[in-house]
């Protein structure tokens, strides 16, 4: 019998579009942001000039070598063996019925090799993208084995806080000693030594995936879990504890959880493809960086969907609560990139491609301007991935808060503050929208280690799940989906933001304007200021005249030359943040500005643009009027005039 989760209104609706009125001015970098949970296979962009599944191509620095091998069970065979929907959960889905003398192999395709089933996508081409290169890939199966004792005594450990453990079995037992052991037993030490890593893969579920589909979505409380979703041992009920809230089925907790140690990682069918990708990224030396999305008190989440550390690793099509399907073709099986913080730390980024600060110089260096590249891609030998500024003397002077009264305190006593930008293409493809992160990071792994600034903190009100009984159940402050509108957009109206001040640290970040080259790689420019000096450079502004034109529906716009009269300075010191606001002399008039923020290098030009609309009966011999000043130097301001036509 199939017993699949009630449908979601997640899964019923699509979010929509903004949409403008014909001819009235558009927003340059509109903020659409998509829940993952809409999200299909459709939403993959493949990333220009790339082919980094071709298993052909080899990590330039290092190709790790991983043994994946595969345990099952007395009570659980693998679940691909065996027919279609045929367990408790539904699964499997998509595939069964594979011999069991050909599931190793299976999993061994499924991981890396470019095929229908895991749409051309592999665990080698995670690695090899999100390190350019740098790193890839090899994995070899073996087994399956079957493991001495059933799975459930491997499932319940020390999280079900010694409860849930039927009459006469022997729980939180060792997965990796007795799956090690079977391995050995048949390919020997020699063999063993060969590889750089192992993944233990047991046959069934895992609780991660399974903890609350087949817990509180399906039933309002612990009482109504049904017989056959208990254990069977009528000495126990139905139900178990579990990691994040106080109860699920004892079939979904009975499952082992996903967990790295000492050069191996353990998963299962229903973990996907990022899975792996978080766990090797533990077995390579990063902790995790997540929060109990259902805490008491609540806590925001630290790096969302952004971060393979964190619920990035949920990302795929479906979104998190389509993670029980076996084979992973949904949620977790395009996990979201490292960020620039991690791939620093796992030297998978050029160093000469990371604009290195420090805030101890930046007040006599002045203003910084730059332009960074999407993550996704390459930069090219004069393009940045990203910027790292140290808080150096003193740290992070951000007032103490409490993490237990405010769910936005990220507890202080950071190191740094990294920009970076993300596009949905590659594995980013299924994070929720494009634009600029803003994070504040930390040396060691102390979690939150990274900790995103969320250019939208406001709550997204969505319901998670609707409960059989119609009770409809809110995403919670906690939920990493609330991270999904958190970058920073470039221009006005774009329904984010695009700048942020950091009082206590004494810095301005700017979202200064975008591009999208020929070949559809984005960049953003940007720019961080000191709150305590803007440097030697001598600092000025000129803006021309001009005349504006129509621009449809009642709208006309005017674009004026605007120079950065200032000298001095060279490379990412060498130019000026402008603010730019816009009046008419005239009654009646409307005025907008699509971007309040313009640069250029001291001594160059570029172009600023004013609309307007007038109301009726409005003065006929208006003139807009823009005026820039320089963020550097609030002094130094100019006007342009642009007559109305």
């Amino acid at each position: 019998m199939r017993h699949w989760p009630q449908t979601q209104p997640w899964q019923q609706s699509q979010p929509q579009a903004r949409t403008f009125a014909a001819g009235a001015p558009k927003p340059i970098d509109p903020q659409n942001y998509e829940l993952p949970d809409t999200m299909t296979w459709d939403d993959y962009k493949g990333i220009p000039g790339t082919s980094w599944a071709d298993p052909s191509k080899k990590g330039s620095i290092r190709n790790f070598k991983g043994a994946v091998v595969l345990v099952d069970y007395p009570n659980q065979p693998f679940v691909v063996t065996q027919p279609k929907n045929s367990t408790i959960y539904g699964n499997p889905v998509g595939v069964s019925d594979v011999p069991q003398n050909q599931v190793a192999k299976f999993y061994q395709d499924f991981l890396n090799k470019p095929q229908d089933l895991n749409h051309g996508h592999t665990l080698h081409e995670y690695w090899m993208e999100t390190s350019g290169g740098r790193y890839g890939v090899d994995l070899t199966a073996f087994g399956a084995y079957r493991m001495p004792a059933k799975d459930h005594e491997y499932g319940i450990d020390a999280f079900q806080g010694g409860t849930g453990c039927p009459t006469g079995d022997t729980c939180n037992r060792d997965i990796r000693g007795d799956g090690r052991a079977a391995w050995i037993a048949d390919v020997g030490e020699d063999t063993a030594k060969q590889f750089d890593f192992v993944f233990f893969l047991t046959a069934g579920q895992d609780e991660s995936s399974t903890w609350q589909e087949f817990g509180q979505m399906k039933w309002a409380n612990k009482e109504d879990v049904p017989a056959e979703w208990g254990s069977g041992d009528p000495t126990l009920p139905n139900w178990v504890k579990t990691r994040y809230v106080d109860w699920t089925s004892w079939q979904a907790g009975s499952n082992h959880w996903p967990n790295a140690a000492n050069g191996s990682s353990t998963q299962a069918e229903s973990s996907g493809q990022a899975v792996f990708a978080h766990e090797f990224s533990h077995i390579l030396g990063i902790g995790d960086n997540y929060n109990n999305p259902y805490s008491v008190p609540p806590r925001r989440d630290y790096s969302g969907p952004w971060d393979m550390l964190s619920r990035g690793s949920f990302n795929g099509p479906g979104g998190p609560h389509s993670r029980w399907n076996i084979p992973a073709q949904g949620g977790a099986s395009m996990g979201a990139e490292q960020m620039l913080r991690d791939r620093m730390k796992l030297g998978i980024v050029d160093p000469a491609r990371v604009l290195q600060l420090n805030r101890d110089t930046l007040a006599a260096d002045g203003t910084v301007v730059a332009k960074v590249t999407a993550r996704e891609v390459v930069p090219g030998k004069n393009d940045i991935a990203g910027i790292n500024l140290k808080l150096g003397t003193g740290g992070d002077k951000s007032p103490a808060c409490d993490t237990s009264k405010d769910p936005y305190c990220d507890g202080g006593k950071y190191d740094n503050y990294t920009v970076e930008v993300v596009d949905r293409m590659g594995f980013d493809s299924f994070t929720p929208d494009q634009g600029v992160l803003l994070s504040k990071t930390k040396n060691a792994d102390n979690a939150p280690f990274i900790w995103v600034k969320d250019a939208n903190p406001q709550d997204i009100d969505k319901v998670d799940f609707v409960l059989p009984n119609g009770e409809k159940r809110k995403m919670t402050i906690g939920d990493y989906r609330q991270l999904s509108d958190a970058t920073f957009h470039a221009g006005t109206d774009s329904g984010s933001e695009y700048e942020y001040v950091d009082e206590a640290n004494r810095l301005h970040f700017y979202v200064l304007n975008l591009k999208r080259d020929s070949k559809g790689v984005l960049s953003y420019t940007v720019a961080i200021r000191s709150l305590d000096g803007a440097g030697s450079q001598r600092r000025n502004v000129k803006v021309d005249n001009g005349e504006t034109r129509p621009a449809g529906a009642g709208w006309v716009k005017c674009t004026v030359p605007l120079r950065n009269s200032g000298k001095g300075g060279t490379g990412v010191y060498g130019s000026d943040v402008f603010r730019l606001s816009a009046s008419a002399t005239g009654k009646g008039w409307t005025t907008w500005v699509p971007n309040a923020l313009a640069t250029a290098p001291a001594g160059s030009a570029t172009t600023a643009e004013v609309w307007a609309k007038a109301a009726p009966g409005a003065d006929t011999k208006a003139k807009l009027v823009l005026k820039a000043t320089s963020e550097s130097d609030p002094t130094k301001t100019d006007t342009g005039n642009c007559r109305i036509r």
